[in-house]
């Protein structure tokens, strides 16, 4: 398995780079967050990891979603993305789901695996539950809201998003960090960040141990 430890002054240095456009449009630039830079290969176990953000929004059923709340104890994974990625979102969700099969039952039922939208006008809780089982797994969470609460949500787990913009030929690029964040059920910190170049198996290798709030 592929894994580095990535300390934290890594994250305050880096600057210039590129987040992830998941239209395929090389022209949408834009400044990266820090975790971007950091995170080149799977399994990059963090030296001071972050907080769960304090996250309250809406879930697939139109009902509010505590994020702190309701994933408290619980091996999480969290991603930004959204339902017209034709790439690198519905790969990684389907990577997820796949690496999730491979579990045994419980450990199945404890995974919890957050998907919130960086594309909340179009990504309406009817939208994402239609996309998400399709994309990933029946089991996975969604989540849209305020994009601003949004935005400073991904911020505090260092991953950033720009408001969906409009090309000229009318194709609306999401701009984000399309990194994975593994929340540990012991401490509820952001303790893992996985690249999206990970495979399926390299998630199922991963999270027997994510589970268990072990170091993979």
């Amino acid at each position: 398995m592929r894994k580095k430890t990535v300390f934290a002054a890594t994250l305050v240095v880096a600057a210039a780079l590129t987040l992830s456009a998941c239209s395929g449009s090389d022209s949408a630039k834009g400044p990266v967050t820090d975790v971007s830079a950091a995170v080149q290969k799977p399994a990059t176990v963090l030296d001071q990891p972050f907080t769960k953000p304090n996250l309250v929004l809406t879930d697939t059923h139109g009902k509010k979603y505590d994020l702190r709340e309701r994933t408290k104890g619980k091996p999480t994974l969290i991603y930004f993305g959204y339902t017209h990625c034709p790439d690198v979102c519905p790969l990684t969700m389907s990577n997820l789901a796949i690496a999730r099969k491979k579990l045994a039952k419980a450990d199945q039922d404890k995974l919890q695996v957050v998907f919130v939208t960086t594309d909340p006008e179009r990504d309406t809780p009817a939208e994402l539950a239609k996309w998400l089982p399709s994309a990933g797994d029946p089991s996975f969470t969604g989540l849209t809201g305020d994009f601003a609460t949004i935005q400073a949500g991904a911020r505090q787990m260092g991953i950033g998003i720009d408001p969906p913009k409009k090309e000229k030929d009318g194709t609306i690029v999401s701009m984000h960090g399309a990194q994975v964040i593994a929340f540990s059920p012991k401490t509820d910190a952001g303790y893992v960040l996985y690249g999206d170049d990970t495979s399926a198996d390299e998630y199922a290798k991963d999270l027997p141990k994510i589970i268990r709030g072990e170091n993979p």
